[in-house]
This record gives C-alpha cells, structure tokens and sequence, in this order.
C-alpha cells in the first residue's frame, strides 16, 4: 500500500513508496527537483544523479507535468521544505508518460480554465477550495447530529414547486409533469412531524437567467427542519450553527486557507450571538444611506453588501413584508403584515447564505394561502394534511452550500466552490 503525502511525518527516516503526480519539475545539475502531489498533499522529491539508474535519471529528465509515478525513497525532515519533510528519492516507475499538459504554470483566462475544469481540479488552490469544501459538510453534518437531526432524503422529481414559482426545470414523469427540486423543504416538515427534527442534504435546481457572481443554475443545500421549535428559538440554532463550521474550518483546514491567502481574522470573529435587524430597521438604514428603497421592495446585492458593512460579523435581517415571501411563511400574530423568517446576511459581499422561517401550522391559514397564490389544492393536500393530524409550531431554514464555501474561501465567484459548476452557459464539463 503506498504511504500518503499527509502521512510521511509518521515516516521519518524510512523508506517509503508514494503514487503521486509530476505537478512540477527543476535541475540543478545532477540534481532534479520534483514536485510530487497524491491528492492528500505536495512533497519535494530530491533526486541525485549518482544514486539512480541512468535510464531512470533520463526518464524522468524528459517527463511532463502530470505524468504518473511510483516513487520510492527516504522521508527527511526539513524546516525549508513548505510541508516540512522531503524525499530522498532512490527508485522511481513511470506509471504513464502524460501528454503535453494544457494547462501550463502560468496564468490562464478564466473561460480557458472552465473548459479545463477537469484537470484545473488538480491545482492546490482548487484542492484546497475542495478540502475546505469537504470540511464544511462534515461540520455540518457533526452538528446536526449532536443537535439529535436525522437525515432524511427528499425527492429529486417533484410535482410541484415548493416557493410557488415558475423558475422551474420541467421533465415528463411518463404521462405527468414533473419538475427539479428548488427545495425539500415540504418533504422535510413531513418527516419532522415524524421524527422531530430532521434535515436534508442535496442538489437543488434554479433555472434563474442569472449571471451574478452568487448564482448558481444547480446547487447544494442543507434544509434542518425541527418540530416544536418557534422563530427566535430557530435563530438561536441558526448562529451557533454557522458558528460551529467556521471554528471547524479555522481547526482543520489552516493550510488550506493560507493557501487562498484567506485573511483568516475575519473568520476568527465569527461567534454567536449575531445582530438582528427587523426589515423595517433594514429599510431605514438604507434611506440614511442614499439608497432610494421603499417598503415592500426586496433587497438586492447593492442593498445586501452595505447592511453587512456595518457588521464584522453576520447579521439576521427579520420579519419581511408577508408579500415578499413564500406562502408557507407565519404571520407575526402581533403584525400580519409581516411573517416571522429572516435572512442571515455574510459579511464580506457575501448577501444571504441561510433563509429560514417559522411556518404556518394552522390549517385555515394554510388553506387561505393556497387561494392567494393560486396553489392546487390537489397537488398539496398532503403539505396540508400535516396541520390535520397534530400540527405543531415548527421552524426551518436553508443554508446554500456553495455561498458558505465561497464566503469561507474569499472566492470572488460561486463557481469556484464546486466541482462542476452549472451556469447559465455553461453545462461543459
């Protein structure tokens, strides 16, 4: 079994074999210089002339970048090393020689490289973006199961839409219609009636004509749903959840983030509680601000980016006006014209990364709602049927995958923050 870059430190002074990757080479007259990556890290192997092989010394002469190896050598420590330890090579196998490799150590244009995201992958700055990535859905899973969450898997293939709108990817289901899910959220305010408190992790589909640096056409979301559990009690858990996940990230992945160049003080602020404003006091501040806003508009980037500037931290913007948003949405029974939700706005540019509510849990209400946004009572009767068998209070929210790795990384566009990004025009590769 190969020994793994990340491991060599459990190996000093012994021989070991790597399968790695040439990401790059130098020669310093007999000496070569290669830089070798597994996926789990960078290691310098340091190869003499004198201790190989000729045809070695020349084989790996003339590799590419690229190219696959097994190398064999002795782990040395070295403080000048950026991972700290090296490689005395002794034995190298070419795998296979690569191809010339399209994307060179240089600086290449964007479109290039997301037509190469494929191999981009394998540069450290996307490594890193990925690992962060993987650590952020591992915190928040951790979490959730401490929190007593189950995971319940929503369907992909719905008949309807779950925010009531038309921005929907349409499919034929046999001889039905049937759309991609903008949310599981319905299917999970089922399963916490069943299970107390619950949450989805999966793809959701916008098919929203956006070419902003936030938006995404196919996307990741984490949708908790609790039974029992009223507005501010949802906040409460919505704070210490994030809060958890950048400590987990400032625990995990430093290196990563010294690799983004991550200005990681502002991430070391990131502790509950956070401010809240209602959207009344949103709009007010807007105004003083220069910004012609009038009640009943909903907020953009612009109005986003210059709530957050007065904040080093993230801040809940609460009770929009009823009409803004969805219609499973409580009113606030001290003022129905608003509804008991909130944005949680990132600092740093970042706009909204978790939307959440306390949801309507009488049926008469819910009933009304239908009518007012021309909902079928067809398609939702079981949505309804909750409020019919033991309706309780309950809250939810949502939090975007690829937003929080994005405000996390200090990524100035979505489309870095996964694997395969889906945009307007883009769906290569």
């Amino acid at each position: 079994m190969p020994t793994l870059i990340k491991d060599v430190s459990s190996h000093v002074g012994e021989e070991v074999r790597i399968g790695a990757w040439l990401y790059n080479k130098r020669s310093s007259g007999k000496i070569q210089f290669l830089q070798l990556r597994d996926g789990t890290g960078f290691i310098q192997g340091v190869l003499l002339k004198k201790q190989v092989p000729a045809e070695i010394w020349e084989a790996v002469k003339n590799l590419p970048q690229e190219s696959s190896l097994y190398v064999w050598g002795t782990i040395r420590a070295d403080e000048r090393a950026p991972s700290g330890y090296e490689l005395d090579v002794t034995q190298v196998e070419v795998i296979q020689a690569a191809e010339e490799y399209p994307i060179s150590l240089k600086e290449h244009g964007i479109e290039f490289l997301m037509d190469h995201r494929h191999l981009w992958l394998r540069s450290p700055r996307q490594q890193a973006i990925l690992r962060i990535r993987g650590e952020i859905i591992h915190a928040m899973q951790d979490w959730l199961s401490q929190q007593s969450f189950t995971l319940v898997d929503p369907p992909v293939l719905t008949p309807s839409s779950c925010e009531g709108t038309t921005e929907l990817f349409h499919t034929k289901y046999f001889d039905e219609d049937a759309y991609l899910s903008q949310s599981g959220q319905l299917y999970m305010e089922a399963a916490a009636m069943a299970m107390g408190r619950v949450y989805s992790f999966g793809p959701t589909f916008r098919a929203e004509k956006s070419k902003t640096r936030r938006h995404l056409i196919e996307f990741w979301m984490i949708e908790p749903e609790m039974a029992f559990v009223e507005h501010e009690e949802s906040l409460v858990m919505q704070e210490e959840f994030l809060s958890h996940i950048v400590d987990h990230v400032l625990k995990t992945c430093r290196s990563e983030l010294n690799t983004l160049e991550r200005d990681v003080s502002k991430l070391e602020q990131i502790k509950a509680p956070f401010a809240r404003i209602t959207y009344d006091e949103a709009v007010e501040f807007l105004n003083k601000e220069g910004f012609e806003f009038t009640w009943g508009d909903d907020f953009g980037s612009p109005h986003e980016t210059k709530i957050a500037e007065s904040y080093d931290r993230p801040v809940f913007i609460t009770h929009y006006p009823t009409e803004l948003k969805s219609f499973y949405m409580k009113p606030d029974p001290q003022r129905p014209e608003v509804v008991l939700c909130a944005d949680l706005i990132a600092p740093e540019g970042y706009g909204e990364i978790i939307g959440g509510s306390q949801r309507i849990d009488d049926p008469a209400l819910l009933e009304q709602r239908f009518a007012e946004h021309k909902l079928s009572t067809d398609v939702y009767q079981w949505y309804l049927d909750l409020r019919k068998y033991g309706s309780v209070p309950h809250s939810g929210f949502g939090i975007g995958l690829e937003r929080t790795v994005a405000w996390i990384c200090g990524l100035e566009h979505v489309r870095e923050a996964i694997p395969f990004p889906r945009m307007l025009n883009r769906m290569y590769p």
